[in-house]
């Protein structure tokens, strides 16, 4: 697929309905994070009690119900090994442990789309974060999201870089 997360990455539904489910898919790990729980079961209750909610203006209620749930499943079953993956991507002596929570799920989400979704291009991926950093912070935050990705992405994904150059040039 060539163009960025538009309504045919999406079969059909708006653009935004991504973005809102990985912002929905960050609060949901977060909610797991915090009160333990199974991952289906958080996605359940947070589908049939959650969506009135609105994260930094945005009403959750058109997210991408299906993508919701394969990124919290997915983030949340995979942790350990996406934590691997995250690693080395990170400043030399900056465990992932140290991060703050939100960022680390950030970082958790990102990787597994890049590493499980070869289907969204790269680019995509690193951007969506970028702007989901932006819904929860305003400082240099979503400056170190972006980079981390960055890295993970040309680690990931170096062929598709390779052909298309590097992640927010242009």
């Amino acid at each position: 697929m060539s163009q960025e997360d538009s309504k045919s990455e999406n079969k059909g539904a708006p653009a935004g309905a991504r973005r809102l489910a990985r912002l929905a898919a960050v609060q949901a790990l977060y909610q797991i994070e915090v009160n333990g729980g199974e991952p289906a079961r958080v996605v359940r209750e947070f589908l049939d009690h959650r969506l009135a909610e609105a994260i930094d203006g945005f009403s959750l209620e058109g997210l991408d119900r299906e993508f919701f749930g394969a990124l919290v499943t997915g983030a949340a079953t995979d942790a350990a090994e996406l934590d691997e993956v995250i690693t080395p991507a990170l400043v030399q002596g900056w465990p992932l442990n140290r991060l703050e929570s939100l960022i680390r799920l950030i970082l958790r989400c990102g990787a597994f789309e890049l590493w499980q979704r070869p289907d969204i291009p790269a680019r995509v991926v690193i951007n969506e974060y970028l702007e989901v950093a932006h819904a929860f912070y305003e400082d240099k935050e979503p400056a170190f999201v972006n980079g981390v990705l960055d890295r993970l992405a040309k680690s990931l994904r170096d062929e598709e870089l390779g052909a298309a150059g590097t992640p927010g040039e242009g």
